[in-house]
């Protein structure tokens, strides 16, 4: 019997984005998580004294200038090399992109296997046979997993293999394949790598995805780490998902329905918050909080949102220095049904809002606005679309699709009370 560990998309290095704009968000936490979650990717191989570790590629985050990251990589694989543990790599799309895996010498424990064509390594002692190939360009659109020979009869075979299979969300299609074409090369388990979510893809045989080792942002929610595998006569008798990670992140959906005042939605959130963390498993959390529902509170707090926002940031310091961040918030609740129709006035806010209902039902053109819009587009802060997930103000269906939150927007902010008037 031996043990295995199966990881990939370490990504080191990479930034951890979303947080770092804001005052008192933990800087040196982010910079170097994917370090500390690659720390206990080697600590689980040594404590668990697996036969060898395998990395399906993603390894490195793209053309990395700085030679400290090759450098930190090369250090945690002597710490394998000096238990006696080999390390079988892939390249994937992102370290085809790197000058520092290009040039880097790796050590003697360290195979990278090749990219030309599918190299196959035994281990005798063990008996098994592990099949891989890595990307030689950043973009691979062939089936790599065609070319990859049959299974070796009376081993225990490996397909190391960085690919989005028949498509994921969310990932770009590199090295595409299908479950019957892996099926087809008789191999007892398949090491995949670039999808970032983990995935149990199939038992029969075992092909699985472990996920990113360490998560980067808020699209990367929940446990991250890698998988460990237990096998017995040539079968695989356990698979494990281990969690590595040091930093987690979390999308904080609060219902806030029937909610009165801001001031109860507030209260919402310290316990949606407080349940978030308690699942954290004892992590630093990253929190976006997203507020939904039909309540009367809806108009203060679309109107009054700048300082909602810092409210909710101030319940999460409250959790204890170092415990919680909010990385966002969006406001994604509504008016009550019952409360008057500001659609059908008479007035200007009612002609208005009728203008852009009209749009949003396709009764009007949005294409004049985008050549508007662009000039104001160059102008935005870089920050302001770092993370991915601002919209494209110059595409008109996604200003079509942003026409409800307007709508919502300038209810808000046209029908709130002042401060300290009479309703």
């Amino acid at each position: 019997m031996f043990k295995f560990l199966h990881a990939a998309d370490v990504h080191l290095d990479s930034p951890l984005k979303g947080l770092e704009r804001y005052l008192g968000a933990p800087a040196d936490e982010i910079r170097g998580a994917t370090r500390r979650a690659l720390d206990n990717l080697v600590d689980l191989a040594i404590q668990e004294e697996a036969a060898f570790l395998l990395l399906a590629g993603d390894l490195y985050d793209g053309d990395w200038k700085d030679y400290n990251t090759g450098l930190f990589f090369v250090s945690r694989m002597r710490r394998l090399e000096e238990a006696g543990i080999p390390v079988f790599l892939i390249s994937g799309n992102h370290d085809a992109a790197s000058q520092i895996t290009k040039v880097l010498r790796p050590p003697g424990n360290v195979r990278v296997l090749a990219t030309k064509k599918p190299e196959t390594v035994r281990l005798d002692g063990l008996e098994v046979a592990i099949h891989g190939q890595g990307f030689a360009l950043q973009s691979v659109s062939e089936d790599l997993a065609a070319g990859y020979p049959d299974a070796v009869p009376q081993l225990f075979n490996i397909g190391l293999l960085h690919t989005s299979l028949d498509g994921r969300p969310g990932h770009a299609s590199y090295a595409p394949c299908t479950l019957p074409g892996l099926r087809s090369k008789g191999y007892q388990y398949w090491a995949l790598g670039h999808v970032h979510e983990r995935e149990v893809v199939c038992q029969d045989p075992w092909v699985v995805f472990p996920g990113i080792l360490q998560g980067r942002h808020v699209r990367e929610t929940g446990p991250k780490g890698a998988t460990l595998v237990t096998v017995e006569d040539r079968e695989v008798v356990s698979v494990e998902a281990r969690d590595l990670d040091v930093f987690r992140w979390t999308v904080c959906r609060v219902d806030a329905a029937g909610a009165a005042t801001a001031g109860e939605a507030l209260d919402r959130v310290g316990k949606a918050l407080e349940r978030e963390l308690a699942r954290a498993d004892g992590r630093p959390l990253a929190a976006r909080l997203v507020l939904t529902g039909s309540c009367p509170a809806h108009e203060e707090l679309l109107g009054g949102s700048e300082r909602w926002i810092q409210e909710c940031r101030a319940v999460a310091a409250g959790f204890g220095e170092g415990a919680l961040w909010i990385e966002k918030v969006r406001f994604e609740t509504r008016r009550p049904e019952d409360l008057r129709d500001p659609f059908d006035g008479d007035d200007a806010l009612g002609g208005l809002l009728r203008s852009l209902r009209d749009l949003r039902e396709g009764r009007g053109s949005l294409e004049p606005l985008p050549p508007e819009l662009s000039d104001l587009k160059r102008k935005l802060p870089a920050e302001l679309s770092a993370d991915g997930d601002a919209p494209d103000v110059t595409d008109p269906e996604q200003l079509r699709s942003l026409l409800p939150e307007v709508e919502d927007l300038l209810l808000a902010r046209l029908l709130a009370t002042p401060e300290g008037s009479e309703p």
